[in-house]
């Protein structure tokens, strides 16, 4: 057993020393990416065993007789084994089938079709809101505040992002809609007829993200600015964008990146608390009905949708930040 498992660790050896780095790279985030899917795949299969309640009760109805509930279990396949259920979970999900609404009797593919866009556009215009927003910002304060100086500005700058940082996107949402839409009557809510519309929940879902990615990328600010290579430009007076240019923004950005998958997750996230406020067509008010109601297939397909977009988002994260510093191909070897 031994002497198999070191044949095998020479084999892998010697397949990886005859790649390139970027093939080791991309076959490692290949690799990687298919383990997780295969755990959300597991996963979001167990969620019928993990959310209580019975699917073919559920289903059948809470009058059914035993006959109607028993005709029910076998149509779902609740009478098979556990691994031929998930066999069968998994054949249904390669052919983009996650089965039948519960309540609606519409079908889980077609209920994505229809709002994950609108979700997707919502989280993808509050991280584009977060990046531009909270690079600039946190290499801003960090470049005020290096050494020691402009106290004020540090003390208004960490009150203020920790505020935001700790409040929820429920009450941040809340608050902006009565401010702008009912008091102001500024901008719309509950329609997407107006471009204008998405405005108060993109910033509502992207507040606390903002503020978080900010003092991370204000840290990081800090930190290289204090590096000795930073004092050697200076001492050779190199123009002080050519200093930020150059060094500084390559640093920050790989910073930014390496979270921002995770920022990206968080989005997702708050998107099915802001979407119920603003009455955004997305998946928000569908999961919370699926959840209230346990219509399973729908709380499965929402979630696996949920899960496999974050991790191509991530890999694809993973893969920009090898493109803007070539140094990750190395740690990640």
């Amino acid at each position: 057993m031994t002497l198999r498992n070191e044949s095998n660790s020479g084999i892998m050896a010697w397949l990886t020393g005859r790649l390139g780095p970027w093939p080791r790279f991309l076959l490692k985030r290949l690799v990687s990416l298919f383990v997780v899917l295969a755990m959300l795949l597991v996963l979001t299969f167990l969620l019928i065993y993990l959310v209580p309640g019975d699917p073919a009760v559920r289903k059948a109805g809470i009058d059914a007789s035993a006959e109607q509930i028993e005709f029910e279990r076998k149509a779902l396949g609740l009478d098979q084994p556990v691994h031929v259920q998930f066999i069968r979970y998994v054949q249904g999900v390669a052919r983009l089938d996650f089965g039948t609404s519960f309540i609606t009797k519409q079908a889980v593919t077609e209920i994505l079709q229809q709002r994950f866009p609108r979700t997707f556009q919502l989280a993808g215009t509050g991280l584009l809101i977060v990046m531009l927003v909270s690079v600039p910002l946190g290499i801003l304060v960090g470049a005020l505040t290096r050494e020691g100086r402009n106290r004020r500005l540090e003390v208004v700058f960490m009150s203020l992002t920790s505020t935001t940082s700790a409040m929820p996107e429920f009450l941040t949402a809340t608050f902006l809609a009565f401010i702008f839409a009912v008091t102001l009557n500024w901008l719309p809510v509950g329609t997407t007829q107006k471009s204008t519309a998405i405005i108060l929940p993109a910033i509502s879902v992207s507040l606390r993200p903002v503020a978080s990615l900010a003092r991370v990328v204000r840290l990081e600010t800090l930190n290289v600015l204090a590096q000795d290579y930073i004092r050697t430009a200076r001492s050779k007076r190199l123009p002080a964008y050519l200093i930020f240019m150059r060094h500084l923004l390559p640093n920050v950005l790989t910073a930014a990146l390496t979270i921002g998958g995770l920022v990206f997750a968080g989005l997702l996230g708050g998107t099915v608390i802001v979407e119920n406020v603003f009455a955004w067509p997305g998946l928000g008010q569908r999961v919370v009905d699926a959840v209230f109601n346990l219509d399973y297939p729908v709380i499965q397909g929402i979630v696996l949708y949920f899960g496999i977009t974050v991790v191509l988002i991530n890999t694809a994260v993973d893969i920009l930040l090898a493109l803007v510093d070539p140094r990750t191909l190395v740690l990640s070897e």
